[in-house]
C-alpha cells in the first residue's frame, strides 16, 4: 500500500485570494498528474492531507476527481478539532463540502486548538501513517510549509520516507505546458 501525504503552501502565501485565479488551475493540473502518474503504476492507495486552505484543499480537489477512474482512497487530517471554525463563512463551506466527500476524515486531537504541540503531534502522525510526501514548496521562498518540510528533511535521516517537490520552476514549466495542451482546445 502506498499512502501519500501532499501539503504545501496556503492560499494566501500564493496571493490567491480568489477561486477563480488561473494558478490554481495550474496547481492542480500538476497534482493530478503527479497522482496520476503513481495510480497507472498501481503505487498510490491513499492521499492524506490536511485541511488548509490552499495546495491541502486543491489536493482533495485532484484527488477527488480522480476517484472516477482510479481506485483512490481521500483522507483529510486535521490537527484538532473544530479546524475551519474561526474562517469565514465561504471557507468554512468550502471545507464542511470537502469533509463530507472524503473517505475518511479525523483529527489527531480531539480538543480545540490549545497549543502547538497539537500542530507537531499532527505533523508526526502524517509521518508515521504515510509512505512518502509530495510538497508543493520552494525551499528558497519558506513559508508555513517549512515545518513541514524540515521535519521530513530530519525524519529522512533515520527513515526510507521519499519527498518529492514541486518548486516555483516546476509550476511555471506546467503553466507553459497546460497552456500548450489547453491552447489547441479553443479552436
Amino acid at each position: 500500500m502506498q499512502r501519500l501525504w501532499v501539503t504545501g503552501y496556503r492560499s494566501y502565501e500564493l496571493n490567491i485570494f480568489n477561486e477563480k485565479d488561473p494558478k490554481i488551475t495550474v496547481i492542480k493540473y500538476v497534482i493530478s498528474n503527479y497522482l496520476e502518474s503513481f495510480l497507472e503504476n498501481d503505487n498510490l492507495d491513499w492521499v492524506i492531507t490536511g485541511a488548509n486552505l490552499g495546495v491541502e484543499q486543491w489536493s482533495i480537489q485532484a484527488a477527488l476527481d480522480l476517484k472516477k477512474d482510479y481506485p483512490l482512497r481521500v483522507s483529510m487530517m486535521t490537527p484538532y478539532e473544530e479546524f475551519a471554525s474561526r474562517w469565514n463563512e465561504n471557507n468554512q463551506e468550502k471545507y464542511l463540502n470537502l469533509k463530507n466527500k472524503v473517505d475518511f476524515f479525523a483529527s489527531t486531537s480531539n480538543t480545540i486548538y490549545k497549543s502547538p504541540v497539537q500542530l507537531r503531534n499532527y505533523q508526526n502522525f502524517m509521518l508515521q501513517h504515510t509512505d512518502r510526501a509530495l510538497m508543493i514548496y520552494d525551499p528558497e521562498y519558506p513559508g508555513k510549509p517549512k515545518y513541514d518540510y524540515n521535519l521530513i528533511k530530519k525524519y529522512q535521516e533515520n527513515n526510507d520516507y521519499d519527498l518529492d517537490l514541486i518548486d516555483f520552476y516546476d509550476l511555471q514549466d506546467a503553466a507553459e505546458e497546460y497552456q500548450e495542451n489547453h491552447q489547441n482546445n479553443d479552436f
